[in-house]
């Protein structure tokens, strides 16, 4: 296990000499920095390299390459530098900030970015005038046959019915989406991943999931490759102005969302709260949970 608490004088021990300013080539973005700045937090992927404990590579001009995105990083530099999230206005990229951040294990950068989402910073400045929505949306049963292990040559044949549920949403307002792939993850053998949008734009996402049936084994099910939806967990911080004092709150655990119902009632509850409203409704404008198609408008 690495020593990440090391002392000051593991720096200017290094081998490979480093010292101020520092020159990094993250996935060709060029930054300089200091040595303080990189290691300010010490149990960090940033921290064990700069201290010595992770063997670092450079380019062919001398900088320390890092193999990682370089267009986000300069918002964890800036982290580093005054301990706080400075985000522009409309930001898109959360997800991939998020992602960089777990990479480098800084935890007071992961918490901070949780803030972010959960405080609506990423839909509540600058947004749109008005919006579209549109989700179409569709539940094909199918028949599924497999053997039951009774014995180690004993097999039984058995049957049970899936759902394959799918979910296409098209937003004319591209941070709605990201807000949504925050929200929702994927459940899958290696854990809970994030949905990512299905075009460059970042206007269209995809949810496909099939709900594991009672019936059918957990080893069956993911022989099968399938995949089911949860409503991300999350804890969220508030702040009450009267005080200025941050309350931790705790949400929910990971919530399966098993029928389409489920994940009308999120989709809603998430896109109502952001200013949108049901603008029509197919095929019975009466029964929205049961829909097909339906469009909000902001």
């Amino acid at each position: 296990m690495l020593n990440l608490n090391s002392s000051d004088s593991n720096i200017n021990s290094n081998s490979n000499s480093l010292s101020d300013p520092v020159s990094l080539n993250v996935g060709g973005e060029i930054y300089t920095t200091t040595l303080d700045t990189l290691t300010r937090y010490r149990d960090s992927m940033l921290g064990a390299m700069f201290t010595g404990q992770i063997s670092t590579l450079r380019d062919k001009r001398g900088n320390v390459f890092i193999d990682r995105d370089g267009k986000v990083f300069r918002y964890i530099l800036n982290f580093l530098r005054f301990s706080f999230l400075d985000l522009p206005d409309g930001f898109s990229e959360m997800r991939l900030l998020r992602r960089e951040a777990d990479f480098f294990q800084i935890r007071p950068l992961l918490d901070e970015i949780q803030r972010h989402v959960e405080a609506g910073a990423l839909s509540l400045r600058n947004a749109p005038r008005r919006a579209l929505l549109l989700v179409d949306v569709d539940c094909q049963v199918r028949v599924l046959h497999f053997n039951l292990r009774r014995a180690p040559e004993n097999y039984e044949l058995r049957t049970c019915s899936v759902c394959i549920l799918t979910a296409e949403i098209f937003c004319t307002w591209r941070t709605f989406l990201v807000l949504l792939c925050e929200r929702f993850s994927y459940r899958t053998t290696q854990g809970l991943t994030s949905p990512l949008p299905s075009d460059q734009r970042y206007n269209r996402l995809k949810l496909e999931w099939v709900p594991r049936p009672d019936e059918l084994p957990q080893d069956q099910y993911e022989k099968q490759r399938y995949r089911g939806l949860v409503i991300s967990d999350s804890w969220a911080t508030q702040t009450h102005l009267g005080d200025l004092c941050d309350a931790i709150i705790p949400r929910r655990s990971p919530c399966e969302v098993k029928d389409m119902h489920r994940f009308l009632e999120e989709l809603l509850t998430v896109s109502l709260a952001e200013g949108f409203r049901v603008d029509s409704v197919t095929p019975d404008s009466m029964d929205v949970l049961n829909c097909h198609t339906l469009q909000l408008v902001r």
